[in-house]
């Protein structure tokens, strides 16, 4: 494998990008994989995510079969295993971060306009066969979706795995309410590896310098040099703000082939994306895969590799190897003790059944029928919550795909957030928990509103997915009863027969009550939300949102659950 360390692209306005390639021996000419991101090509993967790479090398050993690990990279590919396959692996610092100089604005049009310009450097190269395909996990997944919409000449294929594409739904506001796990990500994985931090970084283990250029810059300086995202996050509460349009990529614009990998645990940033950006993508070849596990695993392991393989080998290299007859959609669908893969055609599942599950405040059950009495249940307004749950199954019933529901609701205060999680539980009465895409004890799926934020999006709602509008705030007088329609993401568990599914409605992030101590990410502890929390103080006052909300159900009120209940193929 030849390696060619910190290569410089020039790029249109005057600046440098710099990039780590390695390629096979040969003249070639060789398809090439692209990565283009912040958090520092020079960075080795055990060093800046330890307990990832732990897990993931201990319980996967696989991923290191036929490599040193030594060029390891968060959430890029691993050149050691790609390389033999034929492959030039380019991993490209994005502006402002690693050994790139500049202004660090992550999503924004000039970093994609950089990224573009990269593709089209690569595909000209001598060493190129003028093919670039995108691979990469969660940030290097999210761009992928922006520069693909912007049609780089060379760019023959992409493969997001687990990146979002509308940021402020997907990622920054969750049904209006802000989510705070960018916030604390930005200085723990983007400032940490600015450029500019100089001899105060980290050294690449393989070149002996330092991951974050040479210069010492001052932390003045360092500010700078970087765009104020937890700021401005706060501050932009519509998605009509222009922070959210420039960073929303234009799918229907996207003509390349496209495969898009999704996680059923990705609450909160690592699945929505996927299944959009595939609906939405103008791609006449265009493929999904949702799976299971933490959300870098699949990307590494045999399963992965060989799904990316034979997806690249056949758009980027001309492989006749049937990938032309795969199904659209290929999903692993989840079951107590692991999953059983299965090919589908479509989305959602043609031949689900559409089944309303009625909540009875009086009972606190879910009901397959309205019940015919009003009731109601109360529960303050910034911690609270109240659990409605199914009679035991009495057949093996699966639940895959998008799920929703209608509340009927009122507050004594102006506005409300509502958080929704679907639950499982076994005869026992005991939770079944997930292994998710970044927590190890998560629920099957959640949902978010701001009652303000209740305005539906008509043109892209569907019965099965509403879609809220997010361009004004709605508040509620106070003791008045409003429909709420909530998306609710998707999600995908076969409940064996005797097992019931629990819908609890709160007022704050979904919590286990597993026995402590519990692992930390940011400082945080991983109750069962991961960092995916939506806990700001200034987003969500007493004086706003610190009144009781009461749930309606019966009579007048019919307040349901919708689920995609699943028979199984003829």
């Amino acid at each position: 494998m030849k390696i060619d360390w910190d290569i410089e692209i020039a790029t249109s306005d005057g600046s440098v990008l710099r990039a780590d390639i390695f390629r096979p021996e040969g003249n070639g000419p060789f398809p090439v994989l692209m990565s283009c991101g912040p958090y520092a090509k020079g960075l080795h993967f055990s060093e800046g995510f330890p307990m990832q790479w732990k897990g993931l090398t201990s319980e996967y050993p696989e991923v290191l079969r036929g490599s040193t690990g030594r060029y390891a990279n968060w959430e890029t590919v691993d050149p050691e295993r790609w390389v033999p396959f034929g492959y030039v692996c380019i991993r490209v610092d994005s502006r402002g971060a690693g050994r790139s100089p500049g202004y660090i604005d992550c999503w924004s049009t000039r970093e994609i306009e950089d990224f573009k310009e990269c593709i089209e450097w690569a595909g000209t190269q001598p060493w190129s066969n003028g093919k670039v395909g995108l691979a990469g996990v969660s940030y290097y997944a999210s761009t992928q979706w922006q520069v693909a919409a912007k049609r780089p000449k060379h760019l023959a294929a992409i493969c997001p795995f687990e990146g979002y594409t509308d940021i402020y739904r997907d990622a920054c506001r969750h049904g209006g309410v802000l989510n705070t796990f960018l916030m604390n990500w930005y200085p723990n994985q983007i400032a940490n590896v600015q450029n500019g931090l100089g001899s105060r970084a980290r050294i690449n283990p393989n070149t002996g310098v330092s991951i974050a250029g040479p210069d010492d810059l001052s932390d003045e300086e360092l500010r700078g040099n970087r765009r104020d995202i937890p700021g401005k996050l706060l501050s932009a509460e519509l998605i009509t703000d222009s922070y959210y349009t420039e960073r929303t990529p234009d799918l229907a614009a996207i003509e390349v082939p496209v495969l898009s990998c999704g996680n059923w645990g990705g609450h909160g940033v690592h699945l929505r994306g996927n299944i959009q950006g595939w609906l939405g993508a103008g791609s006449k070849q265009k493929w999904m895969e949702l799976h299971g596990r933490e959300h870098w695993t699949e990307f590494y392991t045999d399963y992965g590799v060989a799904l990316q393989k034979r997806f690249f080998d056949h758009f980027l290299k001309g492989e006749d190897n049937g990938w032309e007859n795969t199904a659209p959609i290929s999903m692993l669908v989840r079951h107590v003790d692991g999953f059983v893969q299965r090919s589908e055609q479509e989305w959602p599942l043609a031949r689900t059944l559409w089944t309303r599950s009625y909540l009875d405040a009086s009972s606190l059950q879910l009901a397959s029928e309205p019940p015919g009495e009003e009731a109601q249940v109360r529960f303050d307004g910034l911690d609270g919550k109240a659990s409605f749950s199914t009679a035991p199954f009495e057949q093996e019933t699966e639940v895959t795909g998008p799920v929703a529901a209608t509340l009927h609701v009122s507050t004594t205060a102006k506005d409300a957030d509502l958080f929704l999680t679907v639950r499982a539980y076994d005869p026992a009465g005991k939770e079944h928990l997930i292994v998710a895409a970044s927590e190890l004890n998560a629920p099957l799926a959640q949902g978010w509103i701001r009652a303000s934020h209740r305005k539906l999006d008509p043109r892209n709602s569907k019965p099965w997915q509403p879609v809220l509008a997010h361009d004004e705030l709605q508040f509620l007088e106070p003791g008045a009863i409003y429909e709420l329609q909530i998306e609710i993401w998707p999600m995908s568990f076969v409940f064996p027969k005797g097992w019931r599914l629990v819908l609890t409605v709160g007022s704050t992030d979904f919590q286990h009550d597993l026995p402590g101590p519990w692992p930390m990410i940011y400082g945080k502890p991983m109750r069962g939300s991961s960092v995916l929390l939506h806990d700001h103080p200034e987003d969500r006052t007493p004086e706003r949102f610190g009144g009781q909300i009461t749930i309606h159900t019966g009579g007048a009120y019919p307040s349901f659950l919708l689920l995609p209940v699943v028979p199984a193929k003829p």
